[in-house]
């Protein structure tokens, strides 16, 4: 008998369309906003989106692609029991019936994901545990776990210390606040970094929900073409901007502490 093909459901996948903005407080006011597009998939289902989707393929290239290597442990192993393994560590594996991931795919090969955003939920969908995986442009990553309890408009609010570098314009000292709505008709995650002065910045990625098919990827090419590149352009901009500002940088602090 040859291999039964499951058809893809709504469930297993979408895309958001939106925007990412980043505010910052101090030293110097700054800003800058620009669209982005992100694609949330079930991670015990990529292959039934491999197989449904002519656009999309999981650990090959195409169009569009979701590679196990470019996630959790980065050595092309399940990315699904990685996050699993964090959830039995927190005490809360028996509760996750789904893991769902919020990430930039890779488009024609090539993919930068500031952050991605693993939500695990039990069998009536509402989310457990929040895992934060948040890469910089230096290679490296960090997770931030959070075991939460979502408000009764589903909206999750929970903190933690800074504990990896990101941008060379910050120390690691302070604390990050998340603020969450998670994937529905929208989604939204937002990022505050605080320190013993106050707020220093804000960033978050608000967007609304579109079906995950081939129509809706052959359109969201076309719309964004270079959506990774603009990412890497955008934050290397925005760096030249604040260097120009006199926004001192961390980055011979970051080079002693390694």
């Amino acid at each position: 008998m040859g291999r039964r093909v499951i058809d893809a459901a709504p469930a297993d996948g979408a895309l958001y369309l939106g925007s990412v903005v980043h505010k910052r407080a101090r030293p110097r006011r700054h800003g800058m906003r620009y669209r982005v597009f992100s694609m949330l998939v079930d991670l015990d289902r990529l292959d039934v989106l491999d197989r449904g989707l002519k656009l999309f393929s999981h650990n090959r290239f195409n169009l569009f692609s979701l590679y196990d290597s470019d996630f959790g442990p980065r050595d092309g192993t399940s990315i699904s029991a990685f996050i699993r393994a964090r959830a039995e560590r927190a005490g809360v594996a028996d509760r996750v019936a789904r893991i769902r991931m919020l990430a930039y795919p890779r488009l024609l090969g090539y993919a930068f994901n500031p952050l991605t955003v693993y939500f695990l939920e039990d069998a009536e969908g509402r989310t457990v545990m929040v895992v934060h995986e948040v890469h910089n442009t230096f290679g490296e990553h960090h997770f931030y776990d959070a075991v939460v309890e979502p408000e009764a408009d589903g909206s999750i609010a929970h903190s933690a210390r800074k504990a990896f570098y990101v941008s060379p314009f910050n120390t690691l000292e302070g604390n990050y606040r998340f603020s969450i709505r998670p994937p529905g008709d929208e989604v939204f995650v937002g990022i505050t970094l605080s320190g013993v002065e106050g707020g220093i910045l804000t960033a978050y990625f608000e967007a609304k929900r579109a079906v995950l098919s081939d129509r809706q990827l052959g359109k969201v090419a076309l719309a964004y073409p270079f959506v990774t590149a603009k990412v890497i352009a955008g934050i290397h901009w925005e760096a030249l901007k604040l260097w120009l500002k006199g926004v001192p940088t961390t980055l011979k602090v970051r080079r002693n502490a390694h």
